[in-house]
Order: structure tokens, then C-alpha cells, then sequence
């Protein structure tokens, strides 16, 4: 580096420090070797960053607790809302106004029922829906009630459907997810009682003293891609079909031999990871298998017909890992 020493009138003793273009040139190749090895790092462990949330994602969301998955009974309850708004849009509501019928309508259900919402944005500003356990706030919105997100909100005149399973007993909110939209008043209450049964898959069976067990591997592509039980497609082993009787015993045991965090049940409907039934959850997705972990559980099999195992994480039953299960 060389000084070049400069007499001002007014300091004739300041130095002005300047640096050579080979120094300059040496840094930038420093710089852009740190930004290369950071990004190598960072896509080698592609994996582990989609794996769960980062902390600070869940620092923001907020701390809830999701559901238990719930056993499906069938009885599925329809409800239609509106989003509206005052004419000063000081007050938010669904369907009416405060004051008037069918404001905030409150939806009563038991544990495992299926609530449909058919929802439609009948006001002048954009909207968002989802079903929280939270008594205020938009944190903890329950996967797969959603229809629209903040910043995918329902523009006027839109509308979407959503489906909500309680998996246990107490008092949930629908709401408008746009910040400050609950707090003026876009929020109803969701009643929920003790489960009833009612439904085939739900129902108890009587046990025939036959017992089976199964193992199952979650894997994965290396892309991760790909995700499946115990091989990937086109390999043997792959999602093995499971036949059992009604009232059978079926003990299973899942192993997380992948990279990710994953949840396993069998379900009525392979679309919805709500939908776990006979108490065959091993973990669950507020809750996953890490990977090198495992669990099991014991069952017995219920009504006949087709049912599915899945991981219940989210987008992975998507991804492959579900197969049939299928009770005679």
C-alpha cells in the first residue's frame, strides 16, 4: 500500500492513505471466494433447509400447537361465509354486519367431523382465510384450512373452499389471516364437542385374535424429490400394498432413514393428513421423526374398505409416500 502525503493549508501534515489496483483486485477474488463456498454449503444441505421450518419462521408465526389428527367420522358440515365490509371499512365482518342476522355465524361440530368452507370475497379490499386455535392474532392457522394467504390474498369477487378436521375437544376461530382484519371483527367461533363416531372408518371392530406387523422405511430421492416407503418407485418393496381382516391386530413400526422430518398414519383420505384414523399415528407433523428415529403403534383394523398410509408432514404423501391399506 502506498502514502501519498498531502500538505493542505489547513493540516499540512494529513495523510491521505490510498490502496493498489492489484490489492483491489485480490479482495474481490477473496470476496467471491467466500459467496462460492457459502453457496455450496448452502445447496449441499438443500435436505436438512427444507426439512422444517427455520426458527425464525416459527419465531414469527408465532407458538401454537396444532391439533391432534382426528379420527374421520364422515359427517361432513357445510359452511358458506362472505367477507364484507362497512361502508368507512372501520368494521369487518363474515355475512352481516354486527348487529345483524347471521354475523360471525358460530359452526358447531364434534371431534372429527369435516367442516366445508365455501368462502367468497364480497367486499372492495383483499382477503384471507384459515382456522387457528389462537384466541388473537393470525398465528398457528391450521394446514389445510387456508384459502388465500396474506400475500396471495382473495381479490374481489374471488372465492375458495377448505376443509377443517378438530382433533380435539374445544373452541377454534375462523378468521381473516390480513393482518388487523380479525381485530375488526372478521372472526367466528368454532364449537367443538366430544367425538361421536358415526362414520364406517371411524368405528370400532371386533378383534378377530389375528395379529400382524409391518415396517416401514421412509426414504427418499436424492434431489429429494422423490419420497417413498421402504424403496423408491421402480425398485422392489416399493409402498407395499397391506391387506388385513376387520378386526385384526396390526402393529407397525416406521424408521426415518431419510434426511427430512416425517409422520406416519394411516388415513380415510390420502389428500387430507388430518384424517388419521384407529389411533395409527407414530409422531406427528408439530412433532415429526427425526431423521435416524423411529416409533410404532398397535391397532386394531376397522370396517372394510380402502384406506391409505401416509406421512402426514405436509406435501410429502404428494411426493410418494402413501400406499394402500386396504381392510376385507
Amino acid at each position: 500500500m502506498s502514502i501519498e502525503t498531502q500538505h493542505p493549508a489547513s493540516d499540512p501534515k494529513q495523510q491521505v492513505y490510498r490502496t493498489t489496483s492489484e490489492r483491489t483486485v485480490y479482495m474481490m477474488v477473496i470476496m467471491l471466494g467466500i459467496c462460492i463456498v457459502g453457496g455450496i454449503i448452502f445447496f449441499s444441505m438443500w435436505d436438512y433447509w427444507i426439512s422444517t421450518p427455520a426458527p425464525v419462521v416459527a419465531m414469527m408465526a408465532g407458538e401454537a400447537d396444532l391439533a391432534a389428527p382426528a379420527t374421520a367420522t364422515g359427517k361432513t358440515i357445510t359452511q358458506d361465509l362472505t367477507f364484507i365490509e362497512s361502508s368507512d371499512f372501520r368494521t369487518l365482518a363474515f355475512n352481516a354486519l354486527p348487529g345483524e342476522d347471521d354475523n360471525n355465524p358460530t359452526v358447531h361440530m364434534n371431534v372429527g367431523d369435516t367442516v366445508v368452507f365455501n368462502v367468497d370475497n364480497g367486499g372492495i379490499s383483499f382477503h384471507a382465510f384459515g382456522v387457528t386455535q389462537g384466541t388473537e392474532g393470525i398465528a398457528g392457522i391450521i394446514p389445510g384450512s387456508e384459502i388465500g394467504t396474506m400475500s396471495n390474498a382473495l381479490k374481489p369477487g374471488e372465492g375458495g373452499s377448505s376443509e377443517f378436521i378438530a382433533g380435539e375437544e374445544g373452541t377454534y376461530y375462523y378468521i381473516c389471516t390480513v393482518p388487523g382484519h380479525r381485530e375488526q371483527g372478521m372472526v367466528g367461533e368454532i364449537i367443538v364437542g366430544p367425538a361421536q363416531g358415526g362414520g364406517s372408518s371411524g368405528k370400532a371392530a371386533a378383534p378377530t385374535g389375528v395379529s400382524h406387523e409391518f415396517t416401514f422405511n421412509f426414504v427418499e430421492s436424492d434431489d429429494f424429490r422423490t419420497l417413498a416407503f421402504n424403496a423408491l418407485p421402480g425398485e422392489d418393496g416399493h409402498n407395499p400394498e397391506i391387506r388385513v381382516n376387520s378386526g385384526d391386530e396390526v402393529t407397525i413400526t416406521a424408521n426415518n432413514m431419510g434426511k427430512s422430518f416425517h409422520a406416519f398414519g394411516v388415513v380415510s383420505n390420502p389428500e387430507d393428513f388430518n384424517s388419521v384414523i384407529w389411533d395409527s399415528a407414530i409422531a406427528a407433523m408439530a412433532n415429526p421423526l427425526k431423521p435416524g428415529e423411529g416409533g410404532s403403534t398397535t391397532f386394531i383394523a376397522g370396517a372394510p374398505g380402502t384406506y391409505y398410509y401416509i406421512c402426514t408432514v405436509p406435501g410429502h404423501a404428494l411426493q410418494g409416500m402413501q400406499g394402500s391399506f386396504i381392510v376385507e
